[in-house]
């Protein structure tokens, strides 16, 4: 749909100087590209997509490839009422920043974040959201206000700087922009940015979501760390299926007997027979219970330890000595084709449902490129970014031709569009016992996942809690598909009660929660009110009691969830403001009409 925009105007220009050069748009404003050399010539258009929403683009080019340029796109938009802005990164730092503060510097590539950016005011309106298609290569960001800009005081400032680190000879590149303005919820600005970039990478890679992404999960992680056994496992499992648990996901620990830690022994991704005497009866054994069963890998790393080691000398990216492990180079066919075999063999011969890919950002470079000095021999692609884009592409068509409904997980911050082109489920990044990050996380990746199924980090909490506080970390992933990881056996008999309580609410309201109208109040306030809306009902989760729930008569029944420790919530229900009485960490059915 992007590729049929109407054409309002376009500007093109071709220079052959390192002068700064401005393009300039009804809705883009000037923008200014520095940093190019003469040898290479830049072509640009302005494309007008809809009202408020343009498209900038960029063509760089020289006659005979060559290191591409380092170089800059800059843009501005006035500050206006803004009051924060929201990127995947930005986590609890969603107010306005001044361009000249770290916080304002970041970064996206094809494993880490997002090449979006969007500043909204304090109705969670819209006022400017920058995409750019970049979502392989690294791209430098530096966004904020600025205090000074020529003619106003003080502005919003989009800088984006390319190539920053090595990349392999080129003799053409382009970089588009999506540029909205539109006075419209937030969420809606991030949802065409994100749809967009997917579809400048060829659209959607994925098949439709598997309906498995969406069961709550039992993990290992948390409650066992690397101590994991077939017994212990099969006995969690078994427990899980009567809280409405449905896969579990089996964690690092399942491929060495060494359980210190570290990745010196990952690579040959072999099962231990200390742990898994017969894995595949294992494995059958829980799938009878009604649960699927995925396990870990973390993709790039082979241990010093492994057998694979030696094999790969000189096909690595980089050796970490903390870890234990060096990273495999993807730019090597032969690596590429060990780790698909590898993925595929686990899923045929073992009856797997899923994997968790970990560690995709650690396909990166430490320094110089080591195949400039060997002049790229063996590698059959030359761009890292590119060759990391090959590698998912080939790992996932492999599984979803062994397996179609194949679950496949990442976890932030490995979110960003070409992620959603991978997987199906995504995962809060690592957060135990943190019920606002786990909040945040989970609300942040819902504006950024698409159709993918969300999945909170690890849930974990302490066992002499009150079973209030300990639902607060089910109340606070309410928007998202929930991981328990706890021993079952030692909760309390309150915590059993609530855990089943709160599974059963989402399990019975998950088409609301998962699939509805999602939105999420003031990013920098840290989402202290959201919505969801779904056919017949709508659900509001106050995560802050000084917030007022307002209730539209027109979507049904309400469920109000009182997420704080307050025994009393402001409502609005029929042009009326109410004081309504609630139980801490409770849900309240109202009619949306007194």
């Amino acid at each position: 749909m992007y590729r049929t925009m109407a054409v309002a105007w376009c500007l093109v220009l071709v220079l052959q100087s390192a002068a700064e050069v401005v393009v300039t748009g009804k809705v883009a404003g000037a923008v200014e590209v520095v940093g190019l050399s003469e040898e290479w010539q830049l072509s640009a258009t302005v494309a007008s997509v809809t009202d408020g929403v343009e498209r900038v683009s960029l063509q760089l080019s020289c006659a005979n490839a060559r290191v591409p340029p380092r170089f800059k796109v800059i843009m501005q938009q006035p500050l206006g009422d803004c009051v924060g802005h929201w990127r995947t990164g930005a986590a609890f730092n969603k107010y306005i920043v001044q361009d000249w503060r770290g916080e304002a510097c970041w970064s996206s590539s094809l494993a880490s974040q997002a090449p979006v950016v969007a500043f909204y005011n304090s109705d969670s309106q819209n006022r400017c959201t920058f995409a750019c298609s970049e979502s392989l290569r690294k791209v430098v960001f530096r966004t904020g206000v600025n205090e000074s800009m020529p003619g106003r005081v003080g502005g919003l400032v989009c800088e984006a700087e390319f190539f920053t680190e090595p990349e392999a000879p080129l003799a053409a590149y382009r970089v588009d922009w999506l540029v909205d303005v539109r006075d419209v919820f937030y969420a809606e600005a991030l949802r065409l940015a994100f749809d967009w970039c997917v579809t400048e990478l060829g659209g959607e890679a994925r098949a439709p979501v598997a309906a498995a992404a969406f069961d709550p999960i039992y993990s290992t992680w948390y409650s066992y760390h690397q101590n994991i056994f077939a017994d212990t496992i099969a006995r969690e499992c078994a427990a899980a299926v009567g809280y409405g648990m449905k896969t579990v996901i089996v964690d690092d620990g399942w491929q060495t007997d060494d359980n210190r830690g570290g990745y010196a022994y990952c690579g040959d991704w072999r099962v231990s027979t200390k742990r898994f005497p017969d894995f595949v009866a294992h494995v059958a054994q829980v799938k009878a219970m009604g649960m699927k069963y995925m396990l870990w890998y973390s993709v790039p790393f082979i241990g010093k330890h492994s057998a694979n080691f030696a094999r790969f000398k000189g096909k690595y990216l980089s050796h970490t000595a903390s870890l234990g492990a060096s990273v495999l180079d993807p730019r090597f066919p032969e690596v590429r084709r060990f780790l698909v075999e590898l993925y595929d063999r686990a899923l045929t011969e073992w009856g797997l449902d899923g994997l968790k890919l970990d560690f995709i950002d650690s396909f990166r470079f430490v320094g110089p490129d080591p195949a400039v000095a060997e002049n790229y021999a063996g590698r059959d692609i030359k761009s890292l970014p590119l060759a990391v884009d090959r590698l998912m592409t080939d790992i996932v068509a492999r599984c979803r031709a062994v397996r179609p409904d194949v679950l496949l997980e990442f976890r932030q911050s490995y979110v960003g569009p070409a992620i959603r082109r991978y997987g199906n489920m995504m995962r809060v990044a690592d957060c135990a016992y943190g019920v606002a990050q786990n909040r945040v996380g989970s609300l942040d990746l819902r504006l950024s996942s698409g159709t993918a199924a969300v999945h909170s980090d690890m849930l974990a909490w302490n066992l002499d809690a009150p079973p209030e506080t300990a639902a607060l970390q089910l109340l606070n992933v309410l928007f998202a598909v929930p991981q328990v990881s706890m021993r079952m056996a030692d909760l309390p008999p309150a915590h059993r009660d609530m855990l089943k309580y709160w599974l059963d609410f989402w399990t019975t309201h998950r088409a609301t929660l998962m699939s509805g109208e999602l939105r999420p109040l003031r990013p920098d306030l840290n989402y202290p009110i959201v919505y969801a809306f779904g056919q017949g009902e709508q659900i509001v989760a106050v995560y802050d009691a000084g917030q007022t729930v307002r209730l539209d008569p027109a979507r049904g029944t309400a469920y109000v969830v009182n997420a704080t420790c307050a025994d009393r919530l402001t409502v609005i229900r029929g042009g009326r403001l109410e004081s309504v009485a609630v139980k801490p960490s409770s849900v309240l059915k109202l009619d949306p009409t007194p």
